[in-house]
């Protein structure tokens, strides 16, 4: 086995596996209704689960303030606590919510909401810094979007945040981030089944990093799906919006891509990998500045994420089989 340890986000060694707290934020909404998180949670197990990961070596947890209409960001705080130094915090801003309600209100891309969030976020986590600060508005305006990269710009020399970037996953917007000085990282979707080579490349030219949400393809990669079975309620994946492929009006995974998951099964659990495991050694593979964020709801899934830095990367060939294979399958 090769032992995976730190990755760079700018000058901040971090784990090479992070972990995404959307679904600890536990369940929120759209105006009509519809889910926005990963159905129920217990808080508690939430809390063991950050604390769990700090004891096995993971240091970098992603967050938003729109999770759970600000819940995930109170959970991570209280879990952190007194280990707060211990941990690299990267948090999103751009979404409008209702706390109360936990209700998604809607989009603001402007720099005194951008000011107004980033406040009240350095509240819920409970610290004087965000050391990573992420536009969470995907296909905001690029012009508009300069004018915040230059308030992230000034929030660095107050000393509120320490880098910042942009979660999107188009290439061109991307760039207008990196612009500036302080933007050390492109949040942006890749796993097995959905490659994303354009912002690899765009990571690799600019020396940034790639912070890789859905790495395990919204739970498809973990064989949690393969008999067919479906989210409840109360989950995004039992309504999926257009954005999250992969699930049918339902909740039941699409056929295609369970399909797609079982032609590289075999060497995605080479070695005695987990499925998952493998899924998370294609990424580190795939480029060197990866560092993908699985979602986790209990302490077990963060140990079996955490077993794959044992593993480490798949071997250039097992990368070339599992394209070849893909490649194949395509409609």
């Amino acid at each position: 086995m090769t032992t995976m340890t730190a990755r760079e986000l700018g000058g901040i060694a971090v784990s090479a596996l992070g972990l995404g707290c959307w679904a600890v934020g536990g369940e929120w909404w759209d105006t009509a209704g519809q889910p926005l998180g990963w159905g129920k949670v217990d808080d508690e197990e939430s809390v063991r689960a950050v604390r769990r990961a700090l004891d096995l070596g993971i240091t970098f947890f992603d967050t938003a303030d729109a999770y759970g209409a600000g819940h995930s960001e109170r959970i991570l705080g209280k879990a952190l606590g007194k280990r707060r130094d211990e941990a690299v915090i990267a948090t999103k801003w751009g979404n409008v919510f209702d706390e109360e309600s936990r209700t998604l209100l809607g989009g603001d891309d402007s720099p005194a909401y951008q000011r107004r969030a980033l406040t009240a976020s350095l509240r819920r986590l409970g610290t004087d810094r965000i050391d990573l600060y992420q536009l969470h508005l995907s296909d905001a305006d690029p012009e508009r979007a300069a004018h915040l990269r230059e308030q992230c710009e000034e929030f660095v020399r107050e000393g509120l945040i320490r880098s910042y970037a942009w979660s999107t996953d188009d290439p061109g917007r991307a760039r207008v981030f990196a612009r500036g000085k302080g933007c050390v990282a492109v949040q942006h979707r890749c796993n097995v089944l959905q490659d994303a080579p354009e912002l690899l490349t765009l990571c690799e030219e600019l020396e940034l990093a790639s912070v890789n949400r859905s790495p395990l393809a919204m739970g498809l990669l973990t064989g949690k799906y393969a008999g067919g079975s479906a989210p409840g309620a109360g989950d995004i994946r039992s309504a999926p919006p257009g954005w999250l492929p992969g699930f049918t009006q339902g909740g039941a995974p699409d056929r295609a891509w369970l399909e797609r998951v079982e032609a590289v099964r075999e060497i995605l659990t080479s070695g005695g990998r987990t499925l998952a495991q493998g899924a998370l050694g294609w990424l580190w593979a795939r480029s060197a500045r990866t560092i993908p964020i699985p979602g986790f709801r209990t302490v077990a899934q963060v140990e079996q994420n955490a077993g794959a830095l044992a593993y480490g990367p798949l071997t250039p060939d097992q990368l070339r089989e599992v394209e070849e294979i893909l490649a194949r399958t395509k409609d």
